[in-house]
């Protein structure tokens, strides 16, 4: 699909991943709306790049659904490509130290990173099958975030293993079941990346981090993904799978 002249909606969009995302389909010609928690950096970015800030908690499914009709408005059209890239990465035992468990943040994870997409999934495809198909017969491609750790899972993620495991899950019914209408949907895996996850880790703890990246050994860069969901966007075959982006890293177990 072509990324010039499309309205897309990116979540997570003030920073990181989705920041980068944005940023990258806006260069490309895309009227960007970006949806995130209401803050100054999300306004900010969304006025440097000449985008729609769409505050919003994409567990909130009304105000998901108000964000994609307000992009609809503001651009004159829904969008044809969604991304998918807001997320939280807590860490915690199932049974911690004295047998406190976690319920309550495995609860809250699968609610942003598996609900959360799901919703803004739900809402986009919808937008999507309104439109009319492109001259490739395409109405929109949908990308969502999965992780590394949706195979390599390490100590204390389980709860984050679990909500990106199914997000890669869903990929190939959402496929099949949008086919019909044109609509793909591609899942990134991504490894370790410059996030603000990663930032307020000391130098030496990420040294040690990009030490098992085989090759770039490095973190990678938010750029990086941004390129793929591209990529994706414009690749008409990409449909109903995950592609990792790690650098042929495979997490130990901690």
């Amino acid at each position: 699909m072509q990324i010039d002249g499309t309205v897309a909606l990116v979540t997570g969009a003030a920073q990181g991943l989705g920041g980068a995302a944005a940023r990258a389909l806006g260069d490309r010609g895309a009227r960007v709306a970006l949806l995130d928690l209401p803050s100054d950096r999300l306004d900010a970015h969304a006025e440097d790049m000449g985008g729609l800030a769409c505050p919003a908690d994409v567990t909130d499914e009304a105000a998901v659904a108000a964000a994609v009709a307000r992009a609809a408005d503001h651009f004159g059209a829904g969008p044809r490509i969604a991304v998918n890239c807001a997320g939280i990465g807590p860490a915690a035992r199932i049974v911690g130290r004295e047998g406190k468990l976690s319920v309550d943040l495995f609860r809250r994870v699968i609610e942003v990173n598996l609900t959360g997409s799901y919703i803004v999934m739900s809402h986009a495809a919808r937008a999507m099958q309104a439109l009319d198909p492109t001259a490739t017969g395409e109405r929109g491609v949908i990308v969502n975030t999965a992780s590394v750790a949706f195979e390599d899972g390490q100590l204390g993620q389980a709860a984050y293993a679990a909500s990106k495991g199914a997000i890669a899950a869903m990929a190939l019914p959402a496929a099949r079941e949008f086919a019909r209408a044109g609509i793909r949907v591609v899942n990134i895996a991504p490894g370790l990346f410059h996030t603000p996850m990663m930032e307020g880790l000391p130098p030496e703890t990420v040294e040690g981090i990009a030490a098992n990246i085989p090759f770039p050994a490095r973190l990678g860069d938010p750029s990086e993904y941004a390129l793929l969901a591209c990529q994706i966007v414009e690749n008409p075959y990409l449909n109903g799978t995950t592609i990792r982006l790690d650098g042929a890293v495979r997490m130990p177990p901690r």
